[in-house]
């Protein structure tokens, strides 16, 4: 049975020490009942596979209202793929949802295929649905590698997008990479023993490495090991509390292996830019609104990248979830995703 979605109701939220960051409370019996609450399911008026060249087509679809605020939304991952629950973020009489399954991933084909799969395509695949769809301008909805995405496309159309609305921020840094492979056993060494015995102990010195090698075999019964243990382990640290569900359905064989695959991929590469590209281009976006929106205990893209995005762009706003690992499923973060979508339907939609 489908629930009424509650109206959002704007608090008052807890004043930053230094001016800079804004905390949700929860304190509130309203706020409460807001917490876990999207929108009912619905299902596309609209979709269909473009063709991007001779090998790749990227499924996208629309859903919502035709005549609403075009919102796009971009997947983690890279690779993750995108799945019905992302269409629930916005509400449907204001927004025009448009949804895509990033080069390799999801309902995208070739699914898990690398070739002509870098950063700069994936920006160039977005502008070519801008037009294909006859939108002039949209809102940037990314969590993690969304995040990266986002503000990747941003910065190189600056004039095609209304703001964003990020969470979870990735910047795609060695260093963010690093934690990623071997800092994360500082939090959660039993998934990373697990992670790190899909590999013999005298290849656990080149992570990425060696998985990506692994990954790149044809032989389903060397990388779909691979691809499970590291999509797992992604999953398990996901989350503030276990979810099993969560775990489970970054273990299945065919979104493992083209997450495992592509991520792999981006960052044997440096996901395709320099080390600060984002940072330094932040200029060309600067006049853009920007929700950034982070769990404190964000456990896969740590806050310290998140504070950095918000102190070089001063007039981006960052609301901080006290209770909140990396998910966009984690309770509080849900709210705030709902909220930012809110706010923004007011502001663009008068």
């Amino acid at each position: 049975m489908r629930c009424r979605f509650a109206p959002v109701v704007y608090l008052a939220t807890v004043a930053p020490p230094d001016g800079g960051v804004t905390l949700y409370g929860v304190n509130d019996v309203t706020d409460r009942r807001l917490r876990g609450q999207l929108y009912p399911p619905i299902e596309p008026y609209d979709s269909d596979m473009l063709a991007l060249d001779e090998t790749h087509s990227m499924y996208w679809e629309q859903s919502g209202n035709p005549g609403g605020i075009p919102v796009l939304f971009l997947h983690g991952g890279p690779g993750a793929g995108a799945t019905s629950v992302h269409r629930r973020f916005f509400d449907p009489s204001s927004y025009r949802i448009v949804i895509f399954d990033q080069r390799g991933a999801g309902r995208s084909t070739p699914r898990g295929d690398l070739s002509n799969n870098t950063t700069a395509h994936l920006i160039d695949d977005i502008e070519r649905l801008r037009e294909h769809l006859g939108i002039s301008k949209f809102l940037l909805f990314g969590g993690s590698w969304g995040s990266t995405l986002a503000l990747a496309y941003a910065e190189a159309f600056p004039e095609n997008c209304l703001g964003l609305v990020i969470r979870g921020i990735f910047l795609g840094r060695s260093s963010e990479i690093d934690w990623f492979l071997y800092g994360l056993k500082k939090v959660f060494p039993e998934a990373w023993r697990h992670f790190a015995s899909a590999l013999p102990e005298d290849e656990r010195h080149d992570i990425l490495g060696n998985f990506h090698l692994r990954l790149l075999d044809p032989d389903p019964a060397v990388h779909l090991p691979a691809a499970r243990a590291w999509s797992r382990y992604e999953g398990a640290c996901s989350t503030l509390h276990p979810s099993p569900e969560t775990v489970a359905a970054f273990g299945e064989d065919s979104m493992a292996f083209a997450l495992a695959r592509i991520e792999t991929h981006y960052f044997t590469n440096s996901n395709f830019m320099s080390d600060n590209t984002l940072l330094d281009n932040i200029d060309k976006i600067r006049n853009l609104p920007c929700l950034i929106i982070q769990g404190r205990y964000d456990m896969i893209c740590p806050i310290v990248t998140a504070d950095e995005l918000h102190r070089a762009w001063p007039g981006s706003d960052m609301f901080v979830v006290p209770d909140a690992g990396h998910s966009a499923m984690d309770p509080g973060v849900r709210e705030a995703l709902v909220r930012a979508t809110e706010k923004y339907k007011l502001q663009f939609g008068g």
